[in-house]
């Protein structure tokens, strides 16, 4: 297995050419960052190069990278990842392009290469707010249509923003702001420095 992974990221950088940014292997798995706007040939020469022939995506997910490895990361916040399958030489790639503006992340839509990022590239969109340019249906997937914000976004707030209620008066669903007042749960052993010492606390 190492030896196929090895032969996949020498292969890669002819591949990509300029497209490629960095290259990294680690736990068993290669990654590849490309720049976002050369995504598109660079996703059809790993599909259709035969040195990588990565004829199946198995999955798109968004990111969101301003906590990540501390508050100082230097860096675009948003990426889109693809996790591609080629069957031909049994092996995969994890793809990472980032979106080059934080306030708004756009990307190209793969769905021309891969038809099965449709849904994913939707769920994306609707968790982090990452569009997709030339996406035919790119509506929200998982929060309902008048949800308001992306919740997966690290300063999504855990309690949200809205909720909604069945008014028997009005006969219908309602949108209203959250009653829920926002707090932090810390667990009473985190909390307190001396409840590991009480004598009466048995560790389990």
């Amino acid at each position: 297995m190492q030896g196929s992974l090895a032969t996949l990221a020498a292969a890669l950088p002819a591949v990509l050419g300029d497209a490629l940014v960095a290259t990294t292997t680690a736990l068993g798995e290669v990654t590849v960052v490309v720049r976002a706007g050369s995504l598109l040939p660079a996703m059809t020469a790993l599909r259709d190069d035969d040195a990588t022939r990565f004829d199946q995506l198995i999955d798109v997910c968004g990111v969101d990278y301003s906590a990540y490895n501390g508050p100082q990361r230097d860096g675009p916040r948003y990426a889109s990842v693809y996790h591609l399958l080629s069957t031909v030489h049994n092996w995969r790639l994890r793809v990472r392009t980032f979106a080059p503006d934080d306030d708004f992340p756009v990307v190209d839509s793969v769905i021309g290469i891969w038809p099965a990022a449709n849904w994913f590239e939707r769920e994306s969109f609707d968790l982090y707010g990452i569009l997709y340019t030339g996406h035919p249906d790119l509506r929200r997937l998982l929060t309902d249509y008048g949800f308001v914000g992306h919740p997966f976004r690290k300063d999504f707030p855990i309690s949200g923003t809205v909720e909604m209620r069945f008014d028997p008066e009005q006969g219908r669903v309602i949108y209203q702001p959250v009653t829920i007042e926002p707090r932090e749960i810390t667990p009473r052993i985190v909390r307190e420095n001396a409840y590991a010492a009480d004598p009466g606390f048995e560790k389990g």
